[in-house]
């Protein structure tokens, strides 16, 4: 089985978007790079034909980029967006 470019690019960029959307929550710069990826899918999809996939993925892109606007560090002052952690462990309290 042999893939053609373009195949191979839409599988590169659908990688991404899946390995950096993983990890989102590292990093701001993982948001980032998650919507970069978006836009190479949606440049993918555009390039094969089913623009609908390219504007999802272009809308996806934009929605990645204003949530790395709204994680990135504090500047001048700004205050910065609160993330979601996850719950405290229990192992270690005591019962009362």
């Amino acid at each position: 089985m042999t893939m053609d470019p373009l195949t191979l690019f839409g599988l590169l960029a659908v990688s991404l978007m899946l390995v950096f959307y993983a990890l989102e929550q590292r990093s701001p710069w993982f948001v980032l790079a998650f919507a970069g990826s978006c836009v190479l899918g949606s440049a993918y999809g555009f390039l094969q034909g089913a623009w609908p996939f390219g504007l999802v993925e272009g809308v996806w892109s934009l929605i990645a980029l204003r949530r790395w606007w709204q994680i990135r560090l504090p500047l001048s002052g700004k205050k910065k967006v609160k993330r979601r952690r996850s719950k405290p462990s229990i192992r270690g309290k005591r019962k009362p």
